[in-house]
């Protein structure tokens, strides 16, 4: 899982949020093309920020035709529906049909030419993703004498020619060409590996139309059909069997462009340009890419187990991509939407170690980019008159003012550390600290499903020098689990958090206290210690599973020491005597911190972090672990317990007004809280563009 810090997302309190490893050439285009995007999206003119209605002229309307020809770049998510036709020789041919269906989400990079008569010619490249869930990307499962053969659609992706014309504004088009997609075939079992896996290219066309319209002068926004047919593969199995197919598939999806190299697209705003940059006072575009590659020398381990962090020397890369969607239909409500892309592997699985080294690693490890929409939810929000304050844009920020005496409601999907548990210097492992704990909450178990989100709904009441906020979020089914649990309101996570704002020595500083309370189905470490040594997996704690309640809190402060120089704190609690539901096993923490910018040796937007944490578990916890029980993260089987150390210190390199160079190390003492094994020794390299 990306833990729900690691997303970029509330930029009204510092907190950039939260995760895949680019080792297919398609993840790596996925990275340059968020890279190419870097440069700034929102058009919002300096001194735009009062939030109030836009003049009704527009400079789109001012021009005679919408200027559509040049490079361009962009994304879209829609549904995909398909349909297999397959035969399985097992050892005689057995033909069969199988509708598979999947939400998907798209990069494309594409260029057009507009000819004096408004005909345009075009040409387009995009690759699409099916969406997370496990199940999603199954084109077929076909039972064998045995097992299965399952048919799974890495992605999909086309180069296709667009002809159109276009009218103002508006543009309609039919577009077609090649179309190639990635199939991975799995047979299970295998007769080699526990599943036999072989990946097999296909070839195909494609045939669509779409129109599109303008809605800035740099921007497009598009509904598109797409249909692909792709043409037959065959494997050989080492058992014998053989599996052919043909796969096509319609999609409709929606989408938005930005056109680059335009000779205005930076420019200062200008009386032509005005009306058209106050229009997107109502709606803004941001983004983010992150690459994280992270690795550690062989260390002691003398034994190990099924959650444990392997004692050979290894390696893993992830990498993320999130385009914040921000809309503001009327003045106090936004609407946003955050798709995203994720691929990559944390160390061991993401197993072995309670404080996490990487805050951009999956609980679901992908192969290859999977989608997700990780946001959508609705704000609205209520001023209570008298002093007002700037809120600048950013992500899933529109830019205007607001009363500093305010209620603001949000529901939707998010991640529970958009809003809560909030820190200025440890909030962001795309920019900041790594580690989990370092960042995020330790005993604080966030509602979330395996990579950092949920349902649920804040009321933040906020005044000049505190705010008080008020939580309920789903909690996933089980723990670990991608489902949630929809007995509202009986069962779910309840959080409060007070925060209070205060001037020391004329440095700001902040002091937040949460309080939670998550009410779902758990097991118990000490029932599951306390059935019989012969039951299977003892100390199995699923079948120890049903309505229980697990509860802690945070202290979490925060102090500005100089104009460059901040400290911050936390310690966490929690019961520790049900299993954990959704962030790490953990029952206690520490940390403490500083963060210093690099303006004294003439580098102000690089950053210095240096953090300790000190993480532990409770009694019935580590009694459970020691008899060879497993948690979310952590189990190796036994348990020689000591409390679980980590440092962490990095340097981030600003290498222009997007892009961050990272270096971080962590050292790792009792990994999985046990003395037998480590110390660790965790190197990392960062690269995150933003715009």
């Amino acid at each position: 899982m990306i833990p729900p810090a690691a997303r970029g997302a509330h930029h009204i309190d510092d907190r950039p949020r939260p995760h895949g490893s680019p080792r297919s050439p398609i993840a790596k285009a996925v990275l340059w093309a968020c890279l190419a995007l870097g440069a700034p999206i929102s058009a919002q003119p300096a001194g735009a920020d009062d939030g109030r209605a836009a003049k009704p002229a527009s400079a789109l309307a001012a021009l005679p035709y919408y200027d559509w020809t040049g490079l361009y770049v962009g994304g879209s998510v829609g549904y995909g529906r398909g349909h297999t036709r397959n035969t399985l020789f097992d050892p005689g041919p057995v033909g069969a049909g199988n509708v598979f269906g999947s939400p998907y989400g798209a990069v494309h990079i594409g260029y057009n030419y507009l000819l004096p008569s408004r005909l345009l010619i075009g040409v387009e490249a995009d690759v699409a993703f099916a969406n997370f869930l496990e199940g999603a990307d199954v084109a077929a499962i076909r039972p064998t004498v045995g097992g299965t053969v399952t048919e799974v659609v890495d992605y999909a992706a086309t180069l296709r020619a667009r002809f159109g014309y276009a009218a103002d504004r508006w543009m309609v088009y039919g577009t077609g060409g090649f179309a190639w997609s990635q199939a991975l075939l799995i047979e299970s079992p295998g007769a080699v590996t526990e599943e036999d896996k072989l990946r097999r290219l296909r070839t195909g066309w494609a045939l669509g139309g779409g129109a599109e319209v303008g809605i800035a002068p740099e921007w497009t926004a598009r509904l598109e059909y797409i249909y692909e047919r792709f043409g037959p593969i065959g494997v050989a199995f080492a058992s014998g069997t053989r599996f052919e197919s043909t796969v096509e598939e319609h999609m409709l999806r929606v989408g938005l462009s930005r056109r680059l190299g335009a000779a205005d697209a930076d420019a200062p705003a200008s009386k032509g340009s005005d009306a058209a940059a106050a229009g997107s006072r109502h709606w803004n575009v941001h983004g983010q890419a992150t690459f994280v590659q992270q690795g550690y020398p062989s260390f002691r381990s003398p034994y190990d187990g099924r959650n444990s962090l392997q004692g050979e020397h290894q390696s893993a890369n992830t990498i993320s991509a999130t385009a914040f969607v921000g809309w503001r239909p009327w003045a106090g409500t936004d609407l946003y939407i955050n798709p995203e892309l994720t691929q990559g592997f944390g160390l061991s699985d993401v197993r072995g170690v309670a404080g996490f080294p990487n805050g951009e690693a999956l609980k679901s490890n992908f192969p290859v980019p999977r989608f997700n929409v990780a946001r959508v939810f609705l704000r609205q929000t209520i001023g209570l008159g008298g002093e007002q304050e700037t809120i600048e844009d950013g992500p899933n920020q529109i830019a205007g003012k607001q009363d500093i005496s305010r209620i603001t409601i949000t529901a939707g999907k998010l991640a529970v550390t958009d809003f809560l548990n909030g820190n200025a210097f440890s909030g962001d492992p795309r920019t900041a600290f790594l580690n989990w704990n370092v960042y995020g909450g330790g005993a604080w178990d966030g509602a979330a499903d395996k990579i950092g989100y949920t349902w649920g709904g804040l009321v933040d009441f906020n005044q000049k020098h505190w705010a008080f906020r008020l939580g309920y979020f789903l909690l996933p089914v089980v723990s670990n689990d991608n489902t949630f649990d929809t007995h509202i309101p009986e069962r779910g996570e309840y959080t409060a958090e007070l925060e209070l704002r205060y001037q020391l020595h004329s440095q700001p500083g902040k002091l937040r206290i949460l309080g939670w309370v998550n009410h779902g189905t758990m097991g118990s470490y000490s029932d599951a210690l306390a059935m019989p040594v012969t039951t299977p997996e003892y100390p199995d704690i699923a079948l120890t599973r049903r309505q229980r309640s697990n509860y802690g809190f945070i202290v979490n402060a925060e102090q500005q020491l100089t104009r460059d120089l901040g400290i911050f704190s936390r310690a966490t609690w929690g019961s520790g005597q049900n299993e954990i539901m959704g962030w790490t096993d953990c029952d206690e923490s520490l940390s403490l911190g500083l963060m210093l910018k690099g303006t004294s040796w003439g580098r102000p937007n690089d950053r210095i972090g240096l953090a300790g944490l000190i993480e532990g578990l409770s009694p019935e916890a580590r009694a459970y672990f020691a008899a060879g029980g497993l948690g979310i993260l952590i189990g190796d089987g036994r348990l020689n317990y000591r409390p679980e150390k980590i440092l962490e210190t990095y340097y981030a390199l600003s290498l222009n007004k997007w892009t961050t160079l990272t270096a971080d190390y962590q050292f790792i003492e009792s990994p999985g809280y046990n003395a037998d094994r480590g110390p660790v020794s965790v190197f990392s390299a960062r690269l995150h563009a933003e715009f």
